[in-house]
């Protein structure tokens, strides 16, 4: 039997009938300062637009936001997001999981270091090695 998802006690379906500043007074003092302060209406203007295109039942568009410090509601559950993350914007699905984590944690800026190989003389079994000429 799967576990059912609940986030401080409220199952998603009641998290997702909550008011903005409802969510905010359940999270952390951090996000909930963040909140509080206001949630852009812009974004979810671009979310409610998001949700009737789904219902319309055309392809789930992706929507795009620079926002990387905005708190993942439960509005946002279920929805695409193209987070920008400097010179792309990479595709994230919001799951329940997410709620109260910001956008920017799901696109790093970073990418892996891959180091090569040592060269010459950077390290002391590397000065028996001859240089090619």
């Amino acid at each position: 039997m799967a576990k059912k998802f609940t986030y401080r006690g409220f199952d998603l379906e009641q998290l997702q009938q909550m008011t903005v500043q409802e969510f905010a007074k359940i999270c952390n003092s951090r996000q909930r300062r963040s909140l509080l302060r206001g949630f852009d209406k812009h974004l979810l203007k671009k979310m409610e637009k998001a949700r009737e295109a789904i219902k319309a039942e055309k392809k789930q568009p992706v929507v795009r936001t620079h926002l990387r410090d905005a708190i993942i509601i439960p509005q946002m559950v279920g929805l695409l997001f193209g987070i920008h993350k400097g010179s792309v914007f990479e595709v994230v699905e919001i799951q329940p999981e997410m709620l109260g984590h910001y956008l920017g944690e799901m696109a790093l800026t970073r990418k892996k270091i891959t180091h090569g190989k040592a060269g010459i003389g950077a390290t002391r079994s590397s000065t028996a090695i001859t240089a090619r000429k």
